[in-house]
């Protein structure tokens, strides 16, 4: 009995539940409609691309001229700063004790240069003229002796030797006379112009020790850098301090590209509109478009044609798509937001559509 009804029960219930199971696999879904509308360009014909939001005199990043242990950081972000604002600095200890080494070598070096300069000492000539004094007085006492043993010498009261002799003292006196007045001439000529000129080249070379020192110690303390609006009438322009990298007692090194602060100009922000190089053909420099942040398509920033960089680049930032390729190129293109205080961030992404129809 089990096996006459129930087997067969149990098959027609299995079949008709497969063939529920094909039913509802081979059913399309319904449509999904996509978490945010996609932006919509106002233009009849369109040269699409991506904006990334950037200030005026785009990001500067800001590194370190030398590597050091960073001492003092005086920004935060947010902070407004101008030219030559301190934003931070390194520890300068050594180079502060090697600044006041040098400091005191420039200052020996200027005491020996005015030492030569004030050459002959009002107290150095009386000694002198006192020796040449004293040098001719010997002349005049061992010339009178000579004389008298030369007179004796010819009447036989005195030898040949003590003659002889008496000759010899004088021309040692008068050596000695000769010596005492060439140093009173060295004196009174004062400082040899070639000692001179050596002591004013010392001084040079140490006040250039010096400032070298000073110079690296500036490098050292790291200031927001100058820049002019663009314009004839540009003006120096104000930083806004967008990103801080660095904190007191970190180590910081002088690796390129390496940013560790990032600085924006304060006013009119610009985008950076990535056109995809097939659709170069189709842009017109000074064309008009309008921008979109992603996830608000239905608000629309107007811009206006600031400049073309003339260099076409690789692409960087790569969406995944199945038909992007790694080698596509880009013409990277500069507008200004033609808006008062568009609630917007610098690095934020926009849809840009321009207006291929112009131009």
């Amino acid at each position: 009995m089990l096996t006459r009804y129930l087997l067969p029960a149990l098959a027609v219930v299995a079949f008709g539940f497969a063939v529920l199971q094909m039913t509802k696999a081979q059913q399309k879904p319904p449509p999904v409609s996509p978490p945010v509308e996609p932006a919509r360009s106002p233009y009849s014909k369109t040269v699409a691309g991506a904006g990334l939001v950037e200030p005026e005199t785009e990001n500067i990043a800001v590194g370190t001229h030398l590597p050091g242990v960073v001492k003092a950081v005086h920004v935060r972000v947010d902070d407004r700063v101008k030219a030559g604002d301190p934003l931070f600095e390194l520890d300068d200890r050594q180079l502060a004790a090697e600044r006041d080494a040098r400091a005191a070598a420039r200052e020996s070096a200027k005491a020996q240069e005015q030492r030569l300069l004030d050459m002959p000492r009002a107290e150095e000539l009386p000694p002198l003229k006192a020796k040449v004094a004293e040098a001719e007085s010997a002349v005049a006492d061992k010339q009178k002796l000579y004389d008298l043993s030369r007179r004796a010498g010819v009447s036989g009261a005195a030898g040949e030797e003590e003659v002889f002799g008496r000759q010899q003292a004088v021309a040692v006196a008068r050596a000695q006379l000769a010596k005492a007045r060439a140093d009173l001439a060295l004196a009174e000529a004062g400082a040899w112009s070639a000692d001179k000129l050596v002591a004013a080249a010392a001084v040079k070379q140490a006040a250039a020790q010096l400032g070298q020192t000073e110079t690296e110690l500036g490098r050292l303390r790291v200031t927001a850098p100058r820049a002019l609006r663009p314009g004839p009438a540009g003006g120096p322009v104000e930083f806004r301090v967008l990103q801080v990298n660095v904190r007191p007692g970190e180590f910081v090194a002088t690796a390129p590209g390496q940013g560790m602060i990032v600085l924006g100009a304060v006013g009119r922000l610009h985008v950076r509109v990535d056109i995809d190089e097939n659709d170069i053909p189709r842009f017109r420099p000074g064309v008009p478009g309008s921008a979109s942040p992603r996830g608000s398509p239905g608000v629309k920033f107007p811009l206006a044609f600031v400049r073309v960089e003339p260099y076409v680049i690789p692409k960087k930032s790569l969406t995944g798509g199945n038909t992007e390729r790694v080698d596509t190129r880009v013409l990277q293109v500069i507008y200004a937001i033609d808006a008062p205080d568009p609630p917007l961030y610098v690095g934020q992404q926009l849809d840009v559509s321009l207006d291929a129809g112009g131009g």
